[in-house]
């Protein structure tokens, strides 16, 4: 910016003498004006070098318009103070001044007279929507977006470079359609990692597989006996042998009322594909509505009929009948010891199945400090049956099942059996899955996001769920609950005695469930975070024929022989007994872990790789995108309230043109022209902060 320095006082009043305004401080010889327009650009910015010589000097008067164009196009702006200078300058000069100074004193160009608003306007916008694109395209970030600008004399180039940006905006938003479809679609991988650390020991759960008679109902399961010899001796000729039986003693207590359905039996079935098939006939309580419960087996079948007038017979007992378990139940446990100590009592959870027989869940609080047999848990037990039913249970031995801590063992799902008189030897290895849960997979922590009650008192398990779920559904179709699952609060167990139709309801019911047609499957995700166990087992004889007689005596069990046995002791002996071992192979524990595909952080990578790679720009080129929308809103308001103001305050009947594309600054109000800031280059801006009643009658 040029700087004047104003001459002495008194200069205006001579023709000669001393110029009435100074040369530029930063020269003491200016080179003189020439070869271009008075008010050229490059000339008052001290563009000509000092040895330049015109070779027709040319001294002219700017005119006003001129000078106009001046202020615009250089932006210059001296002090307030030198006004009196200028006007000095010019007094002498119309006098008759010397020659030689005519050459050198140049008017300056006319200063606005408020100096203090002629700074850059707080909010400044466009003039045109044509300027605002040149604008945005000259000085984006974005590649390719000053092609449309650059080659605007080649319409040619210009429609090629806007079809190629249309493609590749086109491009880019496709691609982000796909990556935010496979976002939305929560994708999961499954990472997996070793673990090496000290685990507690899970929970052991071991049956007898011995159901008893309790004392208030053996009289009914009597009655049912007899009845199923009748129903197999009809169907394969076969007489049950007395001498087996063992003679109980009738209770002599009150029991409750009972009559055995003997329309329920079993029958041989013809099928169409010429198979005979065996199986029982249920009805609804009108008498129809009949189907057949029929199976290849009859072994199957005569469980399942035997098991159905079980359940009846035992859901008449009271809710808090006596256990009968536990009058032998301290003798299935012969000895227990977990890492060379013995166990106690109270690491015993004791229950009683109805198919399973008396039940004990080891709950130890000790953590497995090494791998190996001697560092597990070792049980001899006892594998007697007293109370037999043979129609209810078919096998002999152990039912085992290892699970997690504080859950409900599901013997019938996942137990196994273990052999009479083997040692039996169980190594673990635990898997722990952890799932992320909503909205990448639908699982819980706990109870929250089940759709029903938890009937069992333990922690959530999805066997659980839909047990309890299946139990509700039955008290609420069948008005009575199934004696093997809890009931919910204020139901009973069904039984024909009270609801003859039970038998019906429930299995259309069940079967219902077997082919996914109840909603259980829905109510009840799986836990977010659960332990499987891997199990391998081995098993040899014992105890050995050598060593069975001591064995036996050690146990308080002494074998008895007779005088016409060998020295090897009697098989039923050692078909009474068995022992498990179990013990962690080895503390390495595997973790499947649900990992998310696309993180947010992930996901914004994305997105900036495939912004990257078809405009080559960042973050702050989108901004700049969003800054020419806010830009381009703000300016059709502004044209808008503008052309409204006019057409309502026109006295005359002439309107502006609507598509005007600059308003030139003799259109603006008068008051405003002095407001009208054009920074350079291709984008006039209007800038509202140099005076604040045009702010105000701009719209």
């Amino acid at each position: 910016m040029l700087t004047l320095d104003p001459g002495p006082p008194g200069a205006s009043q001579a023709g000669s003498g001393p110029r009435p305004w100074a040369e530029p401080r930063r020269s003491a010889h200016r080179p003189p004006v020439c070869c271009q327009s008075t008010w050229d650009l490059p000339v008052l910015l001290g563009g000509l070098p000092q040895d330049s010589v015109c070779p027709t000097p040319l001294v002219t008067s700017p005119t006003p318009q001129r000078r106009h164009q001046a202020t615009h196009h250089g932006r210059m702006e001296a002090p307030a103070q030198e006004g009196s200078s200028f006007k000095a300058g010019a007094m002498a000069q119309a006098s008759g001044g010397s020659p030689e100074s005519h050459d050198a004193q140049l008017p300056p160009p006319p200063q606005p007279e408020d100096q203090e608003g002629q700074g850059e306007g707080l909010v400044e916008l466009h003039a045109s929507f044509r300027e605002l694109f040149t604008f945005f395209c000259t000085n984006a970030t974005i590649h390719g977006a000053t092609r449309l600008v650059c080659s605007s004399q080649n319409r040619l180039k210009t429609a090629s470079w806007g079809l190629l940006f249309l493609g590749a905006l086109g491009a880019l938003y496709w691609q982000f359609g796909l990556l935010f479809e496979q976002y939305w679609s929560y994708p999961v991988i499954m990472t997996v990692s070793v673990h090496s650390e000290r685990k507690l020991f899970p929970s052991v759960t071991l049956c007898d597989m011995n159901p008893h008679r309790p004392s208030s109902v053996r009289h009914h399961l009597q009655a049912l006996d007899r009845f199923a010899r009748e129903n197999i001796r009809s169907l394969y000729k076969f007489n049950f042998s007395e001498d087996g039986d063992v003679p109980l003693a009738d209770d002599q207590g009150p029991r409750p009322a009972f009559y055995l359905d003997r329309s329920v039996r079993l029958q041989r079935l013809s099928h169409p594909g010429g198979q005979s098939r065996v199986g029982f006939r249920l009805c609804n309580s009108t008498g129809g509505d009949c189907f057949y419960r029929a199976f290849s087996s009859g072994v199957t079948a005569a469980r399942e009929w035997y098991r159905f007038h079980y359940v009846s017979i035992l859901a008449l007992l009271p809710a808090a009948h006596e256990d009968s378990h536990q009058s032998h139940g301290g003798h299935f446990v012969f000895s227990c010891q977990f890492d060379g100590r013995d166990c106690q009592a109270r690491h015993f959870q004791t229950f009683h199945h109805p198919t399973y027989g008396s039940c004990y869940t080891f709950n130890g609080v000790w953590a497995a400090q090494r791998p190996g047999i001697t560092h597990g848990i070792s049980l001899v037990l006892r594998t007697e049956q007293q109370d037999h039913l043979p129609l209810l249970s078919t096998e002999a031995g152990i039912k085992v099942m290892i699970h997690e801590r504080d859950h409900t063992p599901f013997l019938e799902h996942q137990g196994f059996s273990i052999r009479p008189g083997t040692e039996t030897t169980i190594g673990i290895r635990e898997d722990e899955v952890r799932r992320l849960g909503s909205p990448y997979s639908h699982c819980t922590d706990g109870v929250e996001g089940v759709g029903g009650q938890l009937l069992y008192n333990a922690s959530y398990t999805l066997q659980a769920c839909l047990v309890s779920c299946f139990q509700q559904l039955m008290v609420e179709t069948c008005s009575c609950g199934y004696y093997f699952y809890p009931l919910p609060a204020g139901a009973q167990y069904c039984s024909y005695s009270r609801h003859p139709a039970w038998g019906h309801c429930f299995y259309r019911l069940y079967r219902d469930l077997g082919t996914h047609r109840l909603p259980c499957a829905s109510r009840c995700p799986r836990s977010c975070r659960e332990s499987s166990y891997k199990l391998s087992a081995g098993t040899s004889r014992w105890p050995s024929s050598k060593s069975a007689d001591w064995i036996l005596a050690a146990l308080g069990k002494p074998g008895r022989r007779s005088s016409s046995q060998s020295k090897s002791p009697s098989p039923s002996l050692r078909s009474n007994m068995a022992k498990v071992n179990i013990f962690y192979q080895e503390l390495n524990y595997r973790t499947v872990e649900e990992t998310p595909v696309y993180s947010v952080p992930e996901l914004l990578s994305a997105m900036g790789s495939l912004w990257s790679l078809w405009f080559g720009s960042s973050v702050l080129s989108v901004l700049e995108l969003l800054e020419l929308l806010l830009d381009a809103v703000a300016l059709t308001l502004l044209l808008g309230c503008r052309r409204l103001r006019r057409t309502q305050g026109s006295q005359t009947g002439a309107a502006t043109v609507a598509s005007h594309a600059k308003p030139e600054a003799s259109q603006l109000p008068t008051d405003c022209r002095n407001d009208v800031n054009h920074l350079g280059g291709p984008a006039g801006l209007f800038s509202h902060a140099a005076s604040g009643s045009c702010g105000r009658n701009l719209c």
